[in-house]
């Protein structure tokens, strides 16, 4: 149906059903973000031997994240006297809008994706890294030395991680021959899941994804024992919620990506398998990654802002330009 759709002749129709289709994307993305805000809590509270939300909504805290929402929309939109007014006003829409512009090219099926363009992941890393300068832009029109200093962090380590996030996947691309997320999923049917084939790639590409999600070990720049929440320390109400709502949608878009790059996105890990919906397929493997990234959150201690940057230059990089060595013999071997 998307296809027909994108092909046939522009009218006011096609506008209509494509604006409902986004319209419920985000729904259900702002579902995921509601209730994966809860699952977090409740995974966190049972690994660390606690209850986690459980008064509001029964037993098992269900309406919490919706009264936190509530209680957000319900305060009052203070804004910093010195602030510069215009810039802060925007900086947590520039943060938002392109982490739900890169949700249009994954494929969560073979029959459901808004945009099947040929250079897919480039459109997502590149769309991805405006982000960082919503983050900036906080950072600096706050007026405050907190959220200037998380501002800076937030820079540093995104343009840090974003080049062995980039360099990870080249090697998935060599074997693949193309940007195009669904030609990536479908060589995975042909040979094997790329955490098979790409291991490397796949531990240097979670570690630099927990760097651009700003999630533990790598929260620097909103780190609360350091810079008392950072970048959007000023920010309250509603425009807070902003940045916490691109955090999220963020987790969803990463996981949904990383269930494409390295767990064969919607298709079946065995083909007696394959009369299992294909959504079911996609929804099991990113349910996976995304308590994965929970996980990390709960395990992990934050990093030394020097060892963050160490890291990222001296161990992630060196790596990655490696694994893109070692994949190029590979393929020229193996892959004719």
């Amino acid at each position: 149906m998307m296809q027909e759709l994108l092909h046939s002749t522009p009218s006011l129709t096609n506008f209509f059903i494509f604006f409902g289709l986004a319209v419920a994307l985000l729904l259900a993305v702002l579902g995921f973000v509601t209730y994966g805000i809860l699952a977090e809590r409740k995974v966190m509270g049972f690994m660390q031997a606690r209850m986690g939300p459980n008064q509001v909504g029964g037993k098992w805290g269900l309406l919490q994240t919706v009264a936190d929402v509530l209680k957000l929309l319900l305060k009052e939109d203070t804004i910093p006297k010195l602030a510069d007014r215009p810039l802060y006003i925007l900086a947590p829409v520039i943060a938002f809008t392109p982490a739900f512009m890169v949700l249009a090219v994954i494929p969560f099926t073979d029959k459901f994706q808004f945009a099947d363009i040929g250079v897919g992941l480039l459109y997502y890393i590149a769309i991805s890294g405006i982000t960082t300068v919503g983050v900036v832009a906080a950072g600096w029109a706050s007026n405050n030395k907190y959220s200037l200093l998380g501002g800076m962090r937030a820079a540093a380590q995104m343009i840090s991680y974003e080049v062995p996030l980039v360099m990870s996947v080249i090697g998935i691309i060599l074997l693949t021959g193309s940007l195009n997320l669904n030609d990536i999923v479908l060589m995975q049917g042909e040979t094997a899941w790329f955490i098979i084939l790409q291991p490397v790639g796949f531990l240097i590409f979670l570690i630099a994804s927990v760097a651009e999600l700003n999630r533990t070990p790598f929260d620097l720049p909103e780190a609360e024992s350091e810079l008392v929440a950072g970048y959007h320390v000023e920010y309250s109400g509603f425009r807070w919620a902003f940045f916490m709502l691109a955090e999220y949608v963020y987790l969803f878009a990463m996981a949904a990506l990383t269930t494409v790059l390295f767990f064969g996105g919607w298709l079946p890990p065995f083909e007696f398998l394959g009369f299992i919906p294909a959504g079911v397929w996609f929804a099991l493997k990113f349910s996976f990654v995304v308590f994965l990234l929970i996980w990390f959150r709960v395990t992990f201690p934050r990093l030394r802002a020097d060892h963050l940057m160490e890291f990222g230059w001296k161990v992630l990089l060196p790596v990655a330009l490696a694994n893109i060595f070692v994949t190029a013999i590979i393929k020229e071997i193996f892959f004719k």
